[in-house]
């Protein structure tokens, strides 16, 4: 919004004094006409009635045709009408015809008047004549040349010195206009009643209250402090220098309060500082004290109208307007068209700006910035076309609007265009350009040009460097972004708590934990420590896995908002930390605050990895309670209620949801998938095609559903599918999937020569998937190769050396298997241990390998023995020991198998849970074959459903029969 556009009520309104010559008024107002219309001798007898009026001639006053043609406002005909030489009256030839250059703001044909004027005469000569000059040029914006004409003067007036303050004031210039008072008090030139307006705008215009308490002394010394204007004015300043109380009091030593142009000016001192409820009563008193409002009394009232909560005093006041004609101008139009726009209500907006009859940039510019703010971008651009179809040529304002647009809706190439735009109009080199192309830049991941963009700009401000960092951040640029933050740090801008935010967003993204500490320290010692900044460093330090710190700054923070609570759940989450999460969850419900949708999802993750399905329904009913309707907490229910063997359940939530998002319908894929049910997932897949545009993920999901099946031509046809039909260029891991699904199939060559043919180089997971098969199958030849390729890649994940130790291993290969391990420790690398969990009761019981810290430990022994003695004597069950790849005796790799951490949790379900129930277990590697088959055996001799969730699927046994196929 442009409100700034329209005149500033607190100075225009003080300038419309009633007994103010006409001729005067100009000098401080857009709306008057020139100030140098009466002998200067004339003016000093109004303000001074003590001075003896000369004696004047009594001879008609002739009627000038070129006096009457300005009048009317004709510049092309008073130019025509101007005489070839004006010798003998030069000031009545010429004051009449700057006055209407200075009123339409005609600085060429102000130009050639001045030039005419130095042929017929020297200007210098003529005070009268060189002060209009001055006083034209300040209101055509020529401040140079209004210096110039000032400077070669030999004799100035003080209304010389008024035009020269008021075209420092009408243009920006406020240190010049401090400069210029200086002169004057030094010169002895005495200040009048028209001086003291500029002179306090331009107070207010620095926000220097000492310099505007000095010249209220001096109006007080010399008399004009009651002068009306002079009031109005020192109000103005006041309220500009946030001293409402000093406003609001010299408003009050006003005794005859039935001055308009008073109430505007208080009225518009409380609007313009934000005091909208003060600034609409004293209005409400205004009325009551019978005084008609004019066009800046609207102004102001509707500028008072600060958001939704007023858009009915708002329509009051817009009924009032339509009521009194007079009123409705370009201005009170324009205001109106502004509060629609910050009262949320865009329909009345444009249909107020339609009805204007002429529509200026102002109001065209309000319209599009309404749009913007509203979030209704696709709106704005439909309006830029029909601004560009009336013919208006876009301005800073409306290059930004245009800008915020495009960089919203991701439309690059529209942004490219306007940036082009502005570069051949210079507007590029504009501060608030120049950051808006930065920002549209980085909303459209086009870094290269972003950073070109930034580069060009002459001047930069701190919101240039949090921009452009944040793009950098936020598009995965984090080195060039910590690299500009260090030039940064060498220029003199202190960094604000959104630059911090970015930089900790690259910490997070580079996991750089020593920066995090750094920025963590820098942030306690400038005092910046506020909840926000305290949330993101909770935040950052789980995302880079440094639990402690996180902790230590949460129990830091004394007053927890939602955001709290939510960022130490998720990172305890995010560091495998569930049941702490969870704690965390049942902690937090027990405060005043409720959790959001980013804590709900974050419990329901923990809830998913733990396959804790009583606390997952506890979560769900919070949301039925809560009405949380939106879909990525449909997604992660439904993500919920899979991991914990619920597809049903699953199903169930998918259904409920109305307008399904993609994510929903990947999740509901992945569920089933998960479980096995590949052809389910395929149709389902299908289905999802005919409205929604799958992406990488949704492919993937579908990928795995076939792997986990044994669906392999389905498999590959999805592949080419994805790469040639929606041109879809496959990650890693397409094609690890891919292999693996190979691979079950047994069709290891095929497998190889897909590999080889990749356009981007294998990766581990790539090698390990074929290994994996390899292994499986027996394939030693191909199998070698893979471990070759997978030891050259230098991984930093343990598991895969634990997979190349293990193939040692079972071929015999004691000695490379242990050169294998050694690697690990040198890379500080370790395998992770077998840990399972089940949810009994109110609880997770958690149990490692041959683990005897369960209080219950020795009930637990004993069950499992029942169960072991009961599969060997009826299920034929006999220990693989060809699964235990250490280096020991026979008997000890028995009680090795024996003593894995899921049976002792199947123990613990069998020994406490009811008959019929199915037995819910989760494990964080893979199940060993002879777990597998001692799961089976368990599932048939004791009628019991086992669910076990290892690190790479869902396996149901039932009945001795897995659903994995006994391949996973």
């Amino acid at each position: 919004m442009r409100l700034q556009s329209y005149p500033k009520l607190s100075v225009v309104l003080s300038c419309t004094f009633p007994l103010m010559p006409a001729s005067l008024a100009h000098l401080h107002t857009n709306n008057c006409s020139s100030i140098f219309s009466h002998p200067p001798m004339l003016i000093q007898t109004q303000i001074n009635p003590t001075l003896k009026i000369p004696s004047f001639s009594r001879k008609p006053i002739q009627t000038h045709t070129l006096k009457d043609i300005c009048l009317r406002g004709n510049l092309k005909e008073a130019f025509q009408s101007l005489p070839v030489s004006s010798n003998d009256h030069p000031d009545e030839t010429y004051a009449p015809v700057l006055e209407l250059c200075a009123q339409k703001k005609a600085l060429s044909q102000g130009l050639q008047i001045h030039a005419h004027m130095i042929k017929s005469f020297s200007v210098s000569e003529s005070v009268f004549l060189a002060t209009k000059l001055v006083f034209m040029y300040g209101k055509c914006g020529s401040v140079r040349n209004a210096e110039k004409v000032f400077d070669q003067m030999g004799q100035r007036s003080i209304f010389t010195w008024n035009a020269m303050i008021g075209a420092y004031v009408s243009n920006g210039k406020p240190f010049e206009v401090l400069q210029t008072y200086k002169e004057m008090r030094v010169l002895g030139v005495s200040l009048d009643a028209y001086s003291f307006p500029s002179l306090l705008k331009a107070s207010g215009l620095l926000k220097n209250l000492y310099l505007g308490a000095e010249i209220h002394g001096l109006a007080v010394k010399f008399g004009y402090d009651s002068t009306v204007c002079v009031v109005n004015s020192l109000v103005a300043m006041y309220a500009k220098c946030d001293d409402l109380f000093g406003a609001r009091r010299l408003f009050g030593r006003i005794d005859q309060k039935d001055d308009v142009v008073s109430w505007n000016s208080i009225i518009s001192a409380y609007s313009s500082n934000g005091r909208s409820m003060e600034a609409l009563e004293l209005f409400r008193e205004m009325q009551k004290a019978g005084l008609d409002s004019n066009t800046y009394t609207v102004v102001a009232c509707l500028q008072a109208c600060e958001d939704y909560s007023f858009r009915k005093l708002g329509k009051e006041i817009h009924a009032a307007v339509l009521k009194s004609a007079q009123l409705l101008d370009a201005y009170v139009a324009g205001a109106l068209v502004a509060m629609y726009v910050r009262c949320c209500k865009m329909s009345e907006a444009v249909r107020t700006f339609n009805k204007l009859e002429e529509k200026d940039k102002v109001a065209w510019n309000s319209v599009l910035t309404g749009f913007i703010q509203n979030g209704m971008c696709g709106e704005a651009l439909h309006f830029f076309y029909d601004f560009q179809n009336a013919g208006e040529k876009p301005d800073q304002v409306t290059v930004i609007s245009i800008l915020v647009a495009c960089g919203r809706l991701g439309y690059l190439l529209n942004g490219m265009e306007l940036h082009a735009y502005a570069i051949k109009n210079g507007f590029d080199l504009d501060l608030q350009v120049g950051n808006t192309l930065i920002d549209m830049y980085a909303k459209c991941s086009c870094v290269n040009y972003m950073g070109y963009a930034f580069n060009r700009m002459p001047d930069k401000d701190l919101i240039s460097w949090t921009t452009v960092i944040a793009g950098y951040a936020q598009n995965s640029y984090a080195l060039k972004a910590f690299e500009l933050f260090r030039e940064l740090q060498l220029i003199d801008i202190d960094v604000d708590p959104m630059m911090i935010g970015s930089i900790l967003l690259v910490c997070s993204e580079l996991a750089f934990v020593p920066q995090v500490k750094e920025i963590h320290g820098y942030i306690m010692r400038r005092g910046l420590s506020d909840v926000v900044l305290r949330n993101m460093i909770v935040d950052v330090y789980g995302e880079c896995g440094n639990i402690d710190y996180a902790v230590q700054t949460f129990e830091s923070i004394q007053f927890k908002d939602v955001v709290s609570w939510t960022s130490m759940i998720s990172a305890y989450v995010h560091n495998g930390l569930a049941n702490e999460a969870l704690e965390l969850f049942h902690i937090l419900n027990k405060t005043n605050i409720h959790p959001d949708s980013i804590a709900l999802k974050s419990a329901l993750s923990a809830a998913s990895s733990l396959s804790a399905l009583k606390y997952g329904k506890e979560i769900h009913g919070f949301v039925i309670r809560q009405n949380f309707s939106e879909g990525s907490i449909a997604s992660s229910l439904v993500d919920m209620y899979s991991r914990c063997g619920m597809v049903e359940n699953a199903h169930t939530i998918f259904t409920s949801i109305q307008s399904k998002d993609l994510v929903l319908w990947t999740s509901m894929i992945n569920a089933y998938g998960m479980h096995g049910h590949g052809k389910v997932a395929i149709d389902l897949f299908n289905k999802m095609k005919e409205n929604l545009t799958p992406d990488h993920v949704a492919f993937l999901s579908v990928l795995y559903a076939c792997s986990h099946s044994g669906l392999t031509a389905e498999g590959r046809q999805f592949f080419e599918i994805m790469k040639y039909e929606y041109q879809l260029e496959p990650w890693p891991e397409h094609y690890a999937c891919l292999v693996d699904l190979l691979g079950r199939a047994n069709c290891l060559e095929k497998a190889y020569e897909f590999v080889k043919s990749m356009q981007m180089a294998p990766t581990a997971e790539i090698w390990c998937a074929l290994l994996r098969a390899c292994q499986v199958h027996s394939n030693q030849e191909l199998g070698e190769i893979a471990v070759q390729k997978l030891l050259e890649l230098g991984s930093t994940n343990p598991g895969h050396y634990v997979l190349v130790s293990n193939v040692f291993a079972a071929k015999g290969r004691s000695k490379d298997a242990e050169k294998i391990r050694s690697r690990m420790k040198e890379r500080g690398l370790k395998k992770s241990p077998g840990c399972s969990w089940i949810e009994v009761g109110n609880r997770i019981h958690t149990f490692i390998a041959r683990d005897k810290s369960h209080p219950e430990c020795h009930h637990i022994t004993k069950k499992l023995d029942q169960i072991t003695e009961k599969v060997e004597k009826e299920g034929g069950y006999i220990a693989q020991t060809k699964f235990v790849l250490h280096n020991v005796e026979e008997n000890e790799k028995v009680k090795m198998l024996y003593g894995h951490s899921e049976r002792l949790a199947i123990a613990y379900g069998l020994l406490k849970t009811a008959e019929q129930t199915p037995i819910r277990v989760t494990k964080n590697l893979r199940v060993c074959g002879d777990c597998h088959t001692f799961c089976k055996l368990v599932s048939k001799l004791f009628g019991r459903e086992l669910l076990v969730r290892d690190a790479n699927r869902f396996h149901h046994f039932e009945d001795g029969v897995c659903s994995c196929g006994d391949f996973w």
